[in-house]
């Protein structure tokens, strides 16, 4: 196959048009192209007068040799012979000795529990929250104003956190395993578009259901899932892992471990303080702390695409921005959610931190992303593994005061926050977080540190989209958990440098940050179980 990357295409087109301007590259007639397949999809707007699309592309001819000698004879620097990377078979699990225990039923331990499975080790999966039917039934009472439940929420059950947010699977990791990662995920029931596009999206709406696919997978792969069921302690001997205490329905009890894939995710905190108490070795890790603003997804489409906002093979526009302060400090928006809402992301009584989500059509109102700050363990104030979860309870505990002590998020108008003043009412954007949003001032709930930040940063991101600082726009807070504050390091057989047989995996051992950068690290973690038999 021939791999043509830098075609231009417009909005508006069809598969013989691709074809033809293939030809027109390689300088061929178009009938000698056997096939032409798309590989990759992305948006040029940085000219909001000339729209377009930017694709790659993958030809084959008759044979190998007809394309060899058409590659010789182009001159395109963006022609090249084109070679997937083959990964070697799975190596085939012993039959005798414990099941591996993957713990975590997010991208990480669902990912690493499928490699298991595949290779026969037949593993047993741990999950502290619920199925993801129930799971949901759970979210949409918290969201109307129910109760919270504690296990069973927007960041513990079935899929975790990432199950109630946008589905993005965009990711700067380079892991091998991803392209059959995106394949696995549309055999699911994904769209088949994350195959293509630069910027692939699940939404939740379509996350949910295709986790229930990827369980009965691996239920008919013979792994078995264990649902309301905690980790709550580890058995060891001389340095090594021998069983896990595991509390579920009919309480708590052993379960002989020798290789336990700890996929917890990044609000275990309970999990976090146990393994601490224990001697798992951890460090203290850089986090972010901020808001979400909300903006009408009507201006980010016209900031981003002007004239041609609005257009289908455009859909809701996104946006991503960074700015490098004076002082040291970068500001940054992450997990932009177009067409989204914004959403509790807590699992604790009386601490409130805040999220977005968006479903597969994005076609909600308002789009939301967080701004965030970074924040360095200096800013910790102690020095032990567990002091930036403290400092992230802190202001989510000084948050849920100011949004009124009942998971109401305190939220403010952009110039409110921008000059100061009045905080009372919104103007033409309306809150979308549930179970709703309090009027309040938050600079009362994160550092100033933060808000100063957060204030240079929105001026900056201002010159760089238009209507960015748009006086309507809404603020809420806080949001504290786009990462762990911790890392468990490993070692180069990615096991714990503590406790051999237990493997650290994944956005809560601190080494991945997103759905597939932690279902990569899930694959690479169950390979170094296999291969370590």
């Amino acid at each position: 196959m021939l791999l043509l990357n830098g075609i231009k295409l417009p909005l508006e087109h069809d598969q013989l048009l691709l074809a033809d301007l293939c030809a027109k590259r390689l300088g061929c007639p178009r009938e000698v192209l056997r096939r032409v397949q798309l590989l990759r999809r992305s948006v040029d707007a940085r000219d909001k007068r000339d729209v377009h699309l930017v694709v790659s592309a993958l030809v084959t001819l008759d044979d190998e040799e007809a394309e060899t000698a058409l590659l010789a004879a182009c001159r395109s620097k963006q022609v090249s012979l084109y070679r997937p990377k083959e990964l070697p078979a799975l190596p085939k699990a012993p039959a005798a000795g414990p099941r591996p225990l993957v713990v975590g039923a997010g991208p990480a331990g669902l990912l690493a529990a499928l490699t298991l499975a595949r290779a026969g080790a037949r593993p047993i999966l741990v999950e502290r929250g619920r199925p993801v039917e129930e799971r949901a039934a759970d979210v949409a009472r918290f969201l109307a104003g129910g109760g919270l439940r504690e296990n069973s929420n927007t960041l513990f059950g079935e899929g975790g956190a990432g199950a109630f947010s946008d589905g993005k699977l965009t990711t700067g990791t380079k892991s091998p395993f991803i392209p059959g990662i995106l394949r696995d995920f549309v055999r699911f029931g994904a769209p088949e578009e994350i195959l293509t596009d630069a910027k692939p999206h699940i939404g939740t709406d379509r996350l949910l259901p295709m986790l229930q696919a990827l369980r009965a997978q691996l239920l008919a792969l013979g792994a078995e899932i264990r649902f309301s069921t905690c980790l709550t302690g580890l058995v060891l001997r001389d340095g090594a892992l021998r069983a896990a205490v595991l509390e579920g329905p009919e309480g708590a009890y052993e379960l002989e471990a020798e290789h336990l894939l700890l996929c917890i995710g990044h609000s275990a905190r309970d999990s976090f303080a146990f393994l601490h108490r224990l001697g798992v070795a951890m460090e203290q890790k850089p986090f972010s702390m901020g808001v979400r603003v909300e903006h009408p997804q009507a201006l980010i489409d016209r900031a981003q695409y002007g004239g041609f906002a609005g257009h289908p093979a455009l859909g809701a526009a996104d946006y991503k921005l960074f700015c490098h302060l004076k002082g040291g400090r970068g500001v940054y928006s992450f997990c932009m959610c177009p067409g989204g809402r914004v959403i509790p992301a807590t699992a604790e009584q009386g601490l409130l931190c805040v999220n977005g989500m968006s479903a597969y059509a994005r076609d909600g109102e308002n789009a939301n992303a967080a701004l965030l700050v970074g924040v360095e363990p200096a800013d910790f104030g102690a020095a032990d593994p567990l002091a930036g979860v403290r400092l992230q309870q802190k202001y989510e505990a000084l948050a849920f005061r100011e949004g009124g002590g009942d998971f109401r998020a305190p939220a403010m108008r952009m110039e409110n926050f921008l000059r100061g003043g009045d905080t009372l009412g919104f103007g033409q954007v309306t809150p979308s977080y549930r179970p709703g949003v309090t009027p309040g001032d938050l600079n009362a709930c994160l550092p100033p540190y933060v808000t100063e930040a957060l204030r240079a940063g929105i001026a900056a991101f201002a010159r760089q989209l238009k209507g960015f600082d748009l006086p309507d726009a809404v603020l809420t807070g806080v949001e504290t958990r786009s990462s762990s504050p911790l890392r468990l390091p490993r070692g180069e057989d990615l096991q714990s440098l503590s406790v051999r047989g237990l493997y650290p995996v994944g956005e809560g051992a601190g080494y991945a940050g997103g759905i597939l950068s932690a279902a990569a690290d899930g694959v690479r973690c169950a390979l170094a179980v296999l291969q370590g038999e």
